[in-house]
């Protein structure tokens, strides 16, 4: 099997994982937003706190405003497509939520002063009648629940400029911890009022939370040292029809074909500038 191939297979592995664990966050209806970030926050710093002692670096880090920054707005995103995940269909949050690219340039442009191409806001416009379509036909869908997954998607986007002014000033393995560390303070305090106490396979359910993200992210990260980037971030994209398909099979979720229409739309969009970017980065 050549390189790109394995690179493709663990993208597939890697969005198999991130759509288990949307599947996890919706079968845990009873449980709230806040006690679920908790779990999947804490159950990520089991592997974290190993891999940081193993490589006998700093936990604390470097640009430890910019980390505690990244942390909180991260924290933030999470919790709102979690609330998202509760109130609307999984596939229509997690299409919304994936248009984070989107945001980060316009943050990009703002923050880093990075040029937007002419034809690139043709992609966004693309990605954003997708969802005029999808929420303008849908009457029933959750205004509240929309809000949500696009503000979710604004901070992710927001997240991915501040990591690129971290830059290599700090590992990796650091910025996702720091994210953890605030995401399970932050979790367990919002829980107070609201803590259900798990009871039989909802604890393994619970703690398995944390290594399906920490999986997903693991993966993805092979994939992109293996292969360039116009061949593997399109294939993030792969989760959308695999979360589609967990809501209709478990949660009985039911797309017009109006809806179908707009997730290709905000798709199309996201993977032409996916695609666009990477063979700019190569004049």
């Amino acid at each position: 099997m050549g390189v790109k191939w394995k690179a493709i297979r663990y993208m597939i592995f890697s969005m198999l994982a991130f759509a288990a664990m949307n599947f996890v966050v919706k079968y845990l209806d009873d449980y709230s937003a806040w006690q679920i970030a908790f779990f999947r926050a804490a159950g990520t710093l089991f592997i974290t706190i190993p891999l940081i002692i193993r490589k006998r670096i700093s936990i604390w880090g470097n640009e430890k405003k910019l980390l505690i920054t990244r942390a909180i707005v991260g924290t933030t995103s999470l919790l709102l497509y979690f609330l998202a995940i509760k109130i609307m269909p999984l596939g229509t949050c997690v299409t919304f939520r994936y248009m984070s690219p989107i945001f980060a340039a316009l943050f990009a442009l703002w923050i880093l002063r990075e040029k937007i191409m002419h034809v690139q806001w043709l992609f966004f416009l693309t990605s954003m009648f997708g969802v005029v379509l999808i929420k303008g036909f849908d009457p029933s869908l959750s205004m509240l629940g929309l809000t949500f997954a696009i503000v979710s998607g604004a901070l992710s986007g927001l997240v991915v400029v501040i990591i690129r002014k971290i830059g290599d000033r700090d590992d990796p393995i650091v910025i996702v911890n720091y994210f953890m560390m605030v995401c399970t303070i932050v979790g367990l305090i919002g829980s107070f009022n609201t803590w259900l106490q798990p009871v039989g396979i909802d604890w393994i359910i619970l703690g398995f939370l944390g290594f399906l993200g920490f999986l997903g992210q693991y993966f993805m990260t092979i994939a992109a040292q293996m292969e360039t980037i116009d061949i593997v971030a399109p294939m993030k994209y792969i989760e959308i029809p695999f979360t589609i398909l967990i809501g209709m099979t478990f949660f009985g979720e039911t797309y017009g074909w109006i809806s179908v229409i707009g997730f290709i739309f905000i798709i199309t969009g996201l993977i032409a500038n996916v695609i666009y970017k990477s063979k700019l980065a190569k004049i």
